[in-house]
């Protein structure tokens, strides 16, 4: 593994241990030219995935945009880390067992939006302003009107 800080190729593992609920494994790495530490963390990938956009371009999926997007719907919500983690690695063992290698960005989204409305629905409704574009306030109320039960008129 190359050195981030300086380059070298030749680093040295110091600590390994499992992550994110043992699928993946984190490592502790020391870089014997410059002294730098850093850690890497290792994760079984059953196929290269292809994300064909809405526009039809294509690119290779990335698992980092992903966590990125769901952790900025995530900000200063009371939700353990480890639990967004663990979410993240369920969407992504799921795309990989789909059986497809070209797998379209809204389908994608969909799954996002599945995986957070069962944490959390603040972090639900941030993601699906992003995802299906919101433009106005009056989007957001349509939206979370749906997502609210009909209240019967005996109820109010």
């Amino acid at each position: 593994m190359r050195c981030p800080f300086c380059g070298n190729i030749d680093t040295q593992v110091k600590d390994s241990r499992p992550a994110e609920d043992h699928v993946s494994i984190r490592r502790r790495r020391f870089c014997p030219a410059c002294g730098g530490r850093f850690t890497t963390y290792e994760r079984v990938q059953l196929r290269d995935l292809v994300v064909i956009k809405s526009n039809g371009k294509r690119e290779d999926f990335d698992r980092d945009k992903l966590e990125r997007s769901i952790r900025i719907s995530m900000q200063k919500r009371p939700i353990d880390p480890e639990r967004i983690d663990q979410m993240i690695s369920g969407i992504v063992r799921r795309l990989e067992s789909m059986g497809e290698t070209d797998i379209d960005s809204k389908q994608i989204g969909e799954i996002v939006m599945e995986a957070l409305a069962r944490i959390d629905t603040v972090a639900y409704v941030r993601f699906a302003s992003v995802y299906k574009n919101f433009q106005a306030a009056d989007d957001f109320e349509d939206f979370v009107h749906e997502l609210r039960p009909p209240v019967s008129p005996g109820e109010e």
